[in-house]
């Protein structure tokens, strides 16, 4: 089986550890990820972890419980599909945050995966609509915390 991959990167104006935070946290989770309609933390857990369990759940309605398998604040995470829609056999994740200027962070998001049979055939065509997710992903998380930060700093008037 082909294991597809791909990356998205984006320069976010503010530090790793705040980029970091803000996107580990699951109570403003869909606040900016807009290709999730859910978002939330298992068995209780209060904050992303390494062996926490989250589920979120796709604006498609496809529903998948990953785990996390590396938390580095801030420098990245990474998660593996438990359990998960069945086009998938297998799917991780990475995200990456790099600083690159006093208060500018790299993110960069890496996606690998492999389809079962018979998804294999529109391969292209999935991966296509995860890539196109997962860069308007990017720009909304951009847009949030940059927007948020504006807003924070402005002089009253």
């Amino acid at each position: 089986m082909q294991r597809i991959k791909f990356s998205e990167s984006i320069l976010i104006g503010d530090s790793p550890e705040t980029v970091f935070d803000f996107t580990q946290d699951y109570s403003k989770r869909l606040q900016w990820d807009t290709f999730l309609i859910q978002a939330d933390l298992l068995d209780g857990a209060p904050h992303a972890d390494k062996g926490v369990q989250a589920y979120c759940v796709s604006k498609n309605r496809l529903g998948m419980t990953t785990e996390y398998i590396t938390f580095q604040r801030p420098r990245g995470t990474a998660i593996k599909m438990t359990q998960g829609p069945y086009l998938f056999k297998e799917f991780l994740g990475s995200w990456r945050f790099r600083q690159v200027a006093d208060n500018s962070t790299e993110v960069t998001f890496l996606y690998s995966f492999t389809l079962r049979f018979p998804f294999m055939i529109a391969t292209y065509f999935i991966r296509k609509n995860l890539q196109q997710n997962v860069r308007q992903r990017l720009v909304d998380l951009k847009t949030c915390i940059e927007y948020d930060r504006a807003q924070h700093t402005a002089e009253p008037a």
